[in-house]
């Protein structure tokens, strides 16, 4: 049986897609013939950082009858800084004015360049819900001293390759004038992020984590609740730079372009994609940022650490108003610090007080491996475990050069190598060992200036004699940080455990 014909229905169906399609091409081909009156159409090829890339697009679709084309390019700009000599773009829009200075600084220049800003957004530590209100919100607005006192969970692009990370190194910095040990605070956050720093933008929003020091733009994109630093740090200014070596063409083009995006109907684009109005010149940068990735750099060393622990009788010693003995609140601060620590760094811990070993007054608990290993393998139980000893004396000195000759047998080049002394009181071993003067003799006999090894003394209580300490430490150049009062011992070891790794 022959085949029925298209029904009417059909046939008109198809007859006014065919008309709408004629009229929508006539359109098309009309807006096309009107650019071609052009003699000729340019290409402006943008470098442009991943986040600004698509609102470029969109704002030079704006003008179809202008004779210029812009192709923008998503590049994080880490790896544009290490190809733009090969790529040869005509505009390179990073996220920073700071990344200029550092491509600068490598040479990539023929001539001093400046950027035009086009566009803001501020850093913030974008957090996830959960831990937003952990912190505070919506009760009350966390701040960045809100976070960063415990032990956020917080990913960050490593610095060196990201302007994000950059600004940040700079916000630190700032906020951590007004502490009362700036250096240490500094060092210490810095360690704290470099426990979830990652290589690529890609890679920062794990859902696992607390959240991710970001851009503004990027919080509503991944339903973030943002959280601003006061006083403020330098945002993102997004400069639009016409870099050396571009032709005439090119760089008249790239100028009515910077235009066209600086206009009212291109600078709307950019804020419905949810950046702020430019900034012009930004104040506050610093001069040098490769001293701040040094900086960051030497926080990344790994060390090795080994801790002696006084369980002397005097650590039982009740802490009224923290509920709490000398012990349970210098455990407390150990565990906090462990987990501070690079999972590569390798930590140990002694015992001590008077014949806790046969004759020596001293015992290992947990031999030095990486705390990794530490973690996974029960160390933190066994850290608590640890109790002060009933009527034991303080059997400091012999303990304390046993410690430190272990710790110069095991010396590993490309690590930070310390011991770190955790005490109550002064030394009190009957006269059995040794006396101050001959500890200090050994000590002056291990030193070794290219294998250097601190002990960082910290004294607990009212008890202990700071003098003593300091002589001690000083002797290895060291420190020692006396804390008179126990519930501040948390803070004591920050501060010592800041200014050991800004070291």
């Amino acid at each position: 049986m022959a085949r029925r014909s298209g029904s009417p229905v059909v046939i008109l169906s198809v007859l006014l897609v065919l008309t709408l399609a004629g009229w929508f091409g006539y359109d098309y081909l009309r807006t096309r013939l009107a650019a071609s009156s052009c003699d000729t159409v340019t290409t402006l090829r943008i470098s442009a950082a991943p986040d600004i890339a698509s609102s470029l697009a969109a704002v030079s679709h704006q003008d179809t009858s202008a004779c210029y084309r812009v192709e923008a390019i998503p590049v994080e700009s880490g790896k544009a800084m290490e190809t733009l000599g090969i790529t040869k773009p005509d505009v390179w829009l990073p996220e920073s004015s700071l990344w200029l200075r550092r491509a600068q600084e490598r040479g990539q220049w023929n001539l001093p360049v400046s950027g035009t800003s086009v566009a803001s957004s501020p850093i913030v530590v974008g957090l996830t819900e959960t831990a937003a209100r952990r912190y505070g919100w919506p009760d009350k607005t966390p701040t960045w001293a809100d976070v960063f006192r415990g032990d956020p969970a917080i990913a960050f692009v490593d610095p060196a390759v990201d302007p994000v990370g950059l600004a940040a190194l700079v916000g630190t910095g700032e906020l951590s004038k007004t502490a009362r040990d700036p250096a240490g605070a500094y060092a210490l956050t810095l360690r704290k992020l470099t426990k979830h720093t990652v290589q690529e933008q890609s890679a920062l929003f794990d859902p696992e984590l607390d959240g991710a020091i970001t851009s503004e733009v990027s919080l509503k994109a991944h339903n973030l609740v943002g959280v601003y630093a006061d006083p403020a740090i330098p945002s993102l200014d997004y400069p639009y730079v016409v870099l050396p070596g571009t032709s005439d063409a090119q760089r008249a083009v790239a100028q009515q372009f910077l235009g066209k995006l600086l206009e009212p109907s291109g600078s709307a684009v950019l804020t419905a994609a949810g950046f702020r109005s430019p900034q012009g010149t930004l104040a506050g940068l610093p001069d040098d940022p490769d001293q701040l990735l040094n900086e960051w750099a030497a926080v990344n060393r790994s060390a090795r650490i080994q801790v002696l622990l006084d369980v002397s009788g005097s650590m039982a010693a009740a802490v009224p108003k923290a509920r709490a003995d000398r012990m349970t609140l210098t455990i407390r601060a150990a565990e906090l610090g462990i987990r501070l620590f690079k999972p590569i760094t390798k930590i140990g811990l002694w015992r001590f007080s008077t014949k806790l070993d046969g004759d020596k007054d001293y015992q290992e608990v947990l031999p030095v491996r990486p705390v990794s290993e530490q973690l996974a393998n029960g160390g933190l139980e066994r850290l608590r475990s640890v109790k002060a000893i009933s009527n034991g004396g303080t059997g400091l000195y012999d303990s304390l050069l046993a410690a430190y000759q272990s710790a110069r047998q095991n010396w590993e080049p490309g690590r930070i190598n310390l011991v770190v002394l955790l005490t109550d009181g002064r030394n009190d071993d009957d006269g059995r060992g040794l006396n101050q003067r001959q500890l200090l003799a050994e000590l002056g006999k291990l030193q070794d200036p290219k294998r250097p090894l601190q002990i960082i003394a910290i004294g607990i209580g009212p008890d202990v004699d700071a003098a003593e300490l300091r002589t001690i430490s000083h002797a290895t150049g060291g420190e020692a940080y006396p804390t008179p009062d126990p519930t501040k011992i948390v803070d004591t070891f920050y501060a010592a455990l800041g200014r050991l790794l800004e070291q």
